[in-house]
């Protein structure tokens, strides 16, 4: 018998983090034909979900909401006519859960998980089968948790525009130590392309070497790190693709970064929104492809999922997880910016799926 209650968290209003409320008994729907019941066993978060209950989210929400589009569990039922899934089965969340292939389209943006439909913060959940992807085979549901929004962001933003893919020996400039940076330069290795990485502290310049950085630069120390990241490049022509998290206060820099016929991927808006910022005209001026970044298909996800696996590539992940019990601590704990890669919330333990 399918459990017919789950505790889950849920977001109430745009106050901060007390609008976070926690529900120990919540009644889980019936099931539709085309539904499937997922265990989560491990979330992830990511800024989004941080700004989402302080009001600073600039995509469709519908509130009250499951914060959290990041999920990963087992198949513990399904409704009759489910054919993609069965039970037992590994399974991912699709942030935009009718983002099926393609380019996206106005209405998916209203389908993202956590925000326009209740999202992952839960001991059960129900989806559309459309709506999940199988686990990578190579890794578990930790590490597994960590994919559907930066992983997907960072894949699609190297091969997401037809005819502009990432290919071997192009150099890609990733911003930070965040998410989706992190996945970008895991991505770029292992399809033999350069990278180059910046960053604000020594210790954190270690790790990105260790994943495989060609150059590290501190953008704390050397302000002009875009003019120096294209001199990096073969014959200083520049940057193929620049990921660009910061927004307006790291654009300028990426411009002067990026080579001719290059692909910015505008992501995140880490350093606000402030109003000096590069003007459409400079996209002209350096004869680039400026682009935003939402997430990417479920297609894109499955490609992934597959060089994942064929490159044993491992998800970076902090050493601290927290309980669902948890959630406001965690939030806190990433917004104080103590994490270091993916943030996980264990859930529930595998071994104890009700099937």
């Amino acid at each position: 018998m399918a459990p017919s209650t789950t505790k889950q968290w849920t977001v109430t209003g745009k106050n901060g983090f007390d609008s976070l409320r926690y529900n120990e008994k919540a009644e889980i729907p019936q099931l539709g034909d085309h539904d499937v019941l997922v265990n989560f066993h491990y979330a992830s978060l990511n800024y989004r979900d941080l700004i989402i209950p302080k009001g600073k989210y600039g995509f469709p929400i519908d509130l009250p909401v499951i914060p959290a589009s990041d999920g990963a569990g087992t198949v513990v039922a399904t409704g009759p006519r489910v054919t993609r899934f069965k039970n037992g089965d590994r399974v991912l969340t699709l942030f935009n859960q009718t983002h099926i292939a393609g380019p996206i389209q106005r209405a998916d943006l209203g389908s993202g998980l956590g925000g326009g439909i209740d999202g992952t913060l839960r001991q059960y959940g129900a989806f559309e089968e459309s709506g999940l992807v199988k686990m990578p085979t190579t890794l578990d549901f930790k590490q597994g948790s960590t994919l559907p929004c930066a992983a997907v962001t960072a894949w699609n933003a190297l091969y997401g525009l037809e005819g502009k893919g990432l290919k071997p020996g192009d150099t890609v400039l990733t911003q930070g130590t965040g998410g989706v940076s992190m996945f970008a330069l895991q991505f770029a290795k292992a399809a033999g392309a350069r990278v180059i990485s910046t960053t604000s502290s020594d210790a954190k310049a270690k790790v990105l070497k260790d994943l495989g950085a060609d150059h590290v630069i501190n953008y704390k120390t050397d302000a002009s790190w875009g003019e120096t990241a294209k001199k990096l490049t073969p014959n200083g022509v520049g940057c193929a693709h620049i990921l660009e998290v910061g927004g307006p206060k790291t654009m300028a820099q990426s411009l002067k970064a990026i080579r001719a016929e290059g692909v910015i991927s505008v992501i995140g808006f880490l350093g606000g929104f402030s109003k000096e910022q590069p003007s459409f005209l400079e996209a002209l001026t350096n004869v680039c492809t400026v682009r935003g970044v939402m997430v990417g298909s479920r297609r894109q996800f499955e490609d992934m999922n597959e060089a994942i696996d064929a490159n044993n590539i491992k998800p970076v992940v902090d050493e601290k997880v927290f309980g669902l019990e948890e959630v406001k601590e965690a939030y806190q704990y990433m917004f104080d910016q103590k994490h270091f890669g993916k943030l996980t919330i264990k859930i529930s333990d595998p071994s104890q799926s009700k099937l």
